[in-house]
């Protein structure tokens, strides 16, 4: 971000603000005059209108704002959500932190919605954006990149001399002010700082970093956007900043909210990878070259490190998750974790002995010993789903093996307790919000996986008219879906719609394997039928590039798998067809789920409709959620499911979309396009 970004108003000039917590009443009179007729914002943006679900989503805001409490809230596509949450924050006054599910709401939150509503208020508020430390350019670990010059290619040398000079002029660090050096770019590895190497107070550089002066600005500035990962990073960790904001935090905003169940127990359970092994055998391996260079054992024995470390990975033929007891029954699995644990105690044994040389030694043997006792902790674990003494389930044991490294995870089974117990004491507002949160407007599920039983719940549906603007059509005939040739069926039944639709086209898969095969069978149908529209996969280029081609097109088709499901936002006739391959329900096979569905089992209830099912809904919603996105926009939601017909839970499903006008009928679905 621009530095200048980073600025505060003198409170003095502005009389009056902000509004006293006496005038409880002056606040919910000026949120709704906000979204009248005569609200600042018809002035500055040109396609504001008021729309009662907007106004009552920012009462009820206030309205929670004002008394402390817990709102989860959800609000159709097309609410104007963002204002809705904004202007009772900032008319209300005090320590705002805004945490966002990804990164392009967060940048839109930070660049566009807060200076436009701040303006539009004429308030007197300084704004932060505050990243992980990864985002932040490291002088420490510049200077050790500089000085051993271990580069694998011709490109990181240049890239390291551009970032070089950065540091010098910038004020923020931030690598996305660098727009020469890419932000994938293998060398920031290199010159960023981690939780597990960065020094703290012992870095010689401490007066100087970046990410201590962001906290800083963080800590100054009345409104801070987060993320949510950053979020419970902090909250758990106690890093990045968050955990210091918190105290003094007056309203704590989470959008994208329906992302906190996996981001929260991503955090709230206990990991160790592969690949943070690696990089401390890197690290000591750098350290030892600048500051032990006479104690050779030191080198030698992170070579061993990173042998094992590999050496456990190959263990396993491919990626995807498995549970502990899957792994323990690969008998190369047990030696092979057994000789990494050796050899990560003997560099431990080897850097206590150096570790007063320098403060990196210092570093490293403190890293080793707590991923030693991690890597113990994880072994000795038990079965992959432990008891607590009063006989619930409390973790489950699991391994991910990823392309380069594998992860030993460790994940609570429910995450209410945990969660609920870390939102309680100092009183303050709460609030969670998304567009898909609710199961025919029942929030039920939601707030028992969040702990958030005594929270306000609110919905509101999108203002656009879908019986009009937008047409569900579910095909018949088609096979179920797990039968051999289900993928092949649902192209060849999307293919009249596709070339009604002139392409302007997603397909969304539950898979990258049905993903796949769906493109090879629509380039040959393409080829066969010498259409012309440009095809287009995930994984082709990065997902910004891929929707700005997409855009740019205007008549493509893009295959995608999860990554497109949300967070996806292409307006006008680019995309007027949206096709699910399936209905959204998370594999049975994985541990975390399966060793959920085992416990509500366990105490007689319906694990599939009370979670499988409400998760498969909120999911479906937002895939569903990428075809209409403005007032204007037309088009057709194709779900081949028959599950959605034929079962009976398809009711529930089908009820929780917005009020589509519905269809079976091959010909209705296509004359949608031809009477556009």
């Amino acid at each position: 971000m621009p530095d200048a970004e980073y600025r505060a108003y003198p409170r003095s000039t502005f009389a009056g603000w902000p509004i006293p917590s006496s005038a409880h009443p002056a606040l919910i009179t000026e949120v709704e005059r906000f979204f009248s007729d005569q609200s600042p914002l018809a002035g500055m943006v040109s396609s504001f209108r008021p729309r009662v679900q907007q106004r009552d989503m920012a009462r009820a805001v206030a309205e929670a704002i004002r008394d402390n409490a817990i709102l989860v809230a959800e609000a159709g596509t097309g609410t104007g959500k963002t204002f809705a949450y904004l202007v009772p924050a900032l008319l209300a006054g005090g320590k705002v932190i805004v945490s966002t599910g990804t990164k392009n709401l967060q940048d839109q939150l930070f660049q566009k919605d807060l200076p436009m509503v701040r303006d539009a208020l004429k308030a007197p508020v300084s704004v932060a954006l505050l990243k992980g430390r990864a985002n932040y350019v490291c002088h420490y670990h510049l200077e050790l990149a500089q000085s051993n010059g271990l580069f694998k290619t011709r490109e990181d040398v240049r890239h390291l001399a551009k970032i070089v000079q950065y540091a010098k002029v910038t004020h923020s660090g931030d690598k996305s002010g660098l727009a020469d050096v890419p932000e994938n770019a293998p060398i920031w590895m290199h010159v960023t700082s981690t939780r597990d190497n960065c020094l703290g107070q012992e870095c010689p550089n401490h007066k100087d970093c970046f990410v201590l002066k962001a906290r800083k600005e963080a800590m100054d500035a009345d409104v801070v956007v987060v993320n949510h990962h950053l979020f419970f990073a902090d909250v758990m960790l106690r890093d990045e900043g968050a955990a210091e904001l918190l105290p003094a935090c007056n309203t704590v905003i989470f959008d994208e909210a329906h992302q906190l169940p996996e981001t929260a127990s991503l955090f709230f359970g206990e990991n160790i990878s592969t690949a943070q092994l690696l990089d401390l055998a890197s690290d000591a391996r750098i350290e030892a070259i600048t500051s032990a260079k006479d104690f050779a054992a030191l080198p030698v024995a992170c070579d061993e490190l990173e042998k094992a470390s590999r050496d456990l990975r190959l263990v396993f033929k491919k990626e995807g998750r498995l549970p502990a007891e899957g792994a323990e029954n690969i008998k190369e699995f047990a030696p092979a974790l057994q000789v990494l644990a050796g050899k990560l105690d003997k560099l431990a044994g080897l850097l206590e002995k150096q570790a007063e040389r320098s403060e990196g030694l210092e570093s490293c043997w403190q890293r080793a010993l707590t991923l030693a006792q991690q890597l113990k902790q994880w072994h000795v674990g038990g079965s992959s789903a432990e008891t607590t003494t009063g006989g619930e389930a409390a973790v489950v044991r699991w391994l991910e093996v990823f392309h380069h490294s594998l992860q030993l995870n460790t994940t609570p089974l429910s995450i209410a307790e945990i969660f609920a117990k870390q939102i309680s004491g100092h009183p303050r507002a709460w609030i969670f919000t998304s567009a898909t949160l609710a199961v025919k407007q029942n929030f039920s599920h939601y707030q028992t996986e969040m702990g958030l039983l005594d929270a306000r719940t609110a919905c509101w549906d999108s203002p656009f008219n879908y019986p009009e603007q937008a047409l569900l059509y579910v095909p018949q005939n088609l096979p179920e879906p797990n039968s051999e040739g289900y993928t092949e069926a649902v192209v060849l039944a999307a293919l009249p719609l596709i070339e009604a639709s002139k392409g302007r086209a997603f397909l969304l898969f539950t898979s990258l394997r049905a993903m796949q095969r769906a493109y090879d069978i629509l380039q040959a149908e393409f080829d066969s039928k010498n259409l012309k529209y440009p095809l287009m996969i995930q994984g082709e280029g990065s997902r910004n590039e891929l929707l700005t081609r997409f855009r740019e097109h205007g008549n493509a088709v893009l295959l995608g798998s999860q990554s497109f499901w949300e967070g996806v936002d292409v307006r006008g006739e680019a995309l007027s067809l949206v096709i699910i391959d399936k209905l959204p329900f998370a594999p049975p096979d994985d541990p975390v789920l399966a060793a959920r569905i085992a416990e509500l089992n366990r105490q007689g209830r319906n694990a599939f409709m009370e979670y499988q099912l409400p998760r498969a809904i909120i999911n479906l919603k937002q895939g569903a959620g990428r075809l209409i996105r403005d007032e204007n926009d037309r088009g057709v939601l194709m779900i081949c499911d028959p599950r959605l017909i034929g079962k009976h839970y398809g009711k529930r499903i089908w009820q929780s979309l917005p009020p589509f006008k519905r269809t079976r009928d091959e010909a209705e679905a296509v004359g949608f396009f031809t009477a556009s």
